[in-house]
């Protein structure tokens, strides 16, 4: 059991470093061979097929004779995976990726959180509103601030009672850990992100699907008037309304 647990430790350690490579591209287009990698990473052949084979299921890499290991596109990686979501965020997040959050999250979470409205316990309801005061208290300056925004969202989803939601939770915490910090914005900016927070959090406590759902979308509309039409970064301004929020 002890050598299992060494030899698995050993192998998510590759994985790491293989994923750091790739983000980073440090390789390229094609890895080196399989005895390169295990002299590179100082591990048997065995532990490096098993590290490149948790990266083949996930659709990151592709092997044909006589090619090599290619390295698939960023977009054809299986992003319906909480790994892979985390090791795209590992790159500098572009604005074609931010734009598909945005709009993975707005298929998800206004229904999402109609449902809460309807099916949420009164211990999922409590742990929302713990998460909502854990984000107003931080404020948007402290380190933590990404973590405590991704626990109220993700904590609806769940609330949802939907087990395919559920599932996406992990989706929607990497979808939220890509967007860019709270920018400060104009005056009030802050009063603002939490008002559009604690909107969502009463139609919950209310029962209110229909204004969970609104309330639900209008926050992430904030979010999404981050991008412009054009795919770039919308530029920050003094007193803009859209930039109240950046991770919303």
């Amino acid at each position: 059991m002890e050598q299992g647990n060494k030899e698995g430790s050993l192998v998510s350690k590759v994985v790491d470093g293989l994923v750091t490579g790739i983000v980073s591209g440090r390789y390229g287009a094609i890895l080196p061979p399989q005895d390169v990698l295990s002299q590179e990473f100082g591990v048997s052949r065995t532990v490096m097929r098993e590290a490149l084979s948790m990266l083949l299921a996930r659709d990151m890499l592709d092997v044909r004779p006589k090619t090599g290991t290619r390295i698939r596109p960023v977009s054809d990686w299986r992003m319906i995976d909480e790994d892979v979501i985390s090791w795209r965020c590992r790159r500098k997040p572009d604005p074609l990726f931010l734009r598909d959050a945005i709009e993975l999250r707005m298929l998800i979470e206004p229904r999402a959180s109609a449902l809460a409205a309807t099916r949420a316990t009164s211990g999922d309801i409590a742990a929302i509103r713990e998460a909502f005061q854990a984000l107003r208290a931080i404020g948007p300056a402290d380190t933590s601030y990404h973590g405590a925004a991704e626990l109220f969202h993700t904590r609806i989803v769940r609330a949802s009672g939907n087990q395919f939601f559920k599932q996406m939770a992990a989706i929607i915490r990497g979808a939220l850990s890509a967007a860019p910090p709270f920018a400060g914005g104009g005056e009030g900016a802050w009063d603002g992100v939490v008002r559009l927070h604690q909107r969502v959090l009463d139609a919950i406590t209310l029962r209110d699907p229909k204004e969970a759902e609104i309330a639900s979308r209008a926050l992430i509309e904030c979010s999404a008037s981050e991008i412009t039409e054009g795919g770039d970064l919308a530029p920050r301004k003094k007193g803009r309304r859209s930039s109240q929020i950046a991770l919303a």
